[in-house]
């Protein structure tokens, strides 16, 4: 396989060449010259990919958890079940460690999906061939805009408008100089949690596939377990930086 392409750069290549050769039935339309080029949605299309897989382990974890009475007794070996239990509630320990445990549980769906998204997009990056989501800023950079819509709306919900007062510092005489800093930094955020997420992932794929052009066996081993570090560890920031700004936005103004 060619270098920097995946099985799913080769298959929108040949849909988008089909779709050019009978673009004439579409008339003058998003299909021609005028379009951006079709390697814009091999990013989309991995993250649909994951985004598939996610909703499919959670539909058959559910399917699994149904009889409350088997749910509650441990598997004795590791099966997907276990993993997404062990999985989940490492990260929802890691929530109740930032925020308390009532907003912990409140705020968990958007905790728990932003950190099953996150790693099963960095998950491919250690598959040969495979599309890895985040490795595209435009992906990176969505999620990221989730999060920050999110804790901004959750901040409001929380505080109303002293949320936003908040921003201007405790010293009203100072408001002119902390307020502008202050929503510089809250805009900060997204773009940091993105480009944080995507050089790591892009450049981790990068080296694993230079590697394997030049040598396939065993040599690249070493650089996988590096990489097996890096989806964790990119996985772990990404959620932690997530419930920190969640926890700094619905913290009470008195506190």
């Amino acid at each position: 396989m060619p270098e920097h392409t995946t099985w799913l750069t080769l298959l929108l290549a040949y849909m988008h060449e089909t779709l050019e050769k009978n673009s004439h039935a579409f008339g003058s339309s998003v299909i021609r010259s005028d379009a951006p080029s079709w390697r814009n949605f091999e990013g989309i299309a991995a993250s649909l990919l994951v985004t598939f897989l996610v909703l499919g382990i959670a539909a058959r974890v559910k399917s699994q958890l149904s009889n409350a009475n088997e749910a509650v007794v441990p598997e004795e070996r590791l099966t997907l079940r276990t993993f997404m239990e062990a999985f989940l509630s490492y990260f929802y320990d890691l929530a109740k460690s930032v925020m308390d445990a009532e907003r912990a549980k409140k705020y968990f769906p958007l905790i728990g999906a932003s950190a099953m998204f996150v790693f099963f997009s960095n998950i491919m990056a250690l598959i040969p061939g495979f599309p890895v989501a985040t490795s595209n800023l435009s992906i990176t950079l969505g999620c990221a805009l989730v999060v920050f819509v999110c804790f901004n709306a959750y901040g409001l919900a929380t505080n109303g408008w002293s949320y936003i007062a908040h921003l201007a510092g405790p010293a009203w005489y100072l408001w002119w100089l902390i307020f502008p800093i202050e929503v510089i930094s809250l805009f900060v955020r997204p773009i940091t949690l993105a480009v944080r997420l995507m050089l790591n992932m892009a450049v981790d794929h990068l080296i694993l596939g230079i590697f394997l052009s030049l040598v396939a066996v065993l040599v690249p081993v070493p650089i996988m377990l590096l990489g097996v570090l890096i989806v964790l560890i990119q996985t772990l920031v990404f959620t932690l930086l997530t419930c920190i700004y969640i926890g700094l936005a619905t913290e009470h103004e008195a506190h």
